[in-house]
């Protein structure tokens, strides 16, 4: 499964919405996104599964690339 992480890149800064970058993992679970994330220090403001129709509208975006972690 693909997981779209929207996230700052520092935790202990207050979240802009402009500085919100976004990540994608291959994980079976939201719980393993977060797990494979804790060491980067990223303060995760949403995880949202990637499948189906939107998973291919993704995919045509020239930034997408899953993260290997």
């Amino acid at each position: 499964m693909i997981y779209k992480v929207f996230f700052q890149k520092r935790a202990d800064e207050v979240p802009v919405r402009e500085n919100t970058d976004s990540v994608y993992i291959e994980a079976s679970t939201e719980r393993e996104v977060r797990r494979l994330l804790k060491s980067r220090n990223y303060n995760i403001e949403f995880i949202q599964k990637v499948e189906g129709a939107f998973l291919e509208y993704e995919r045509k975006n020239e930034n997408f690339k899953v993260l290997e972690l």
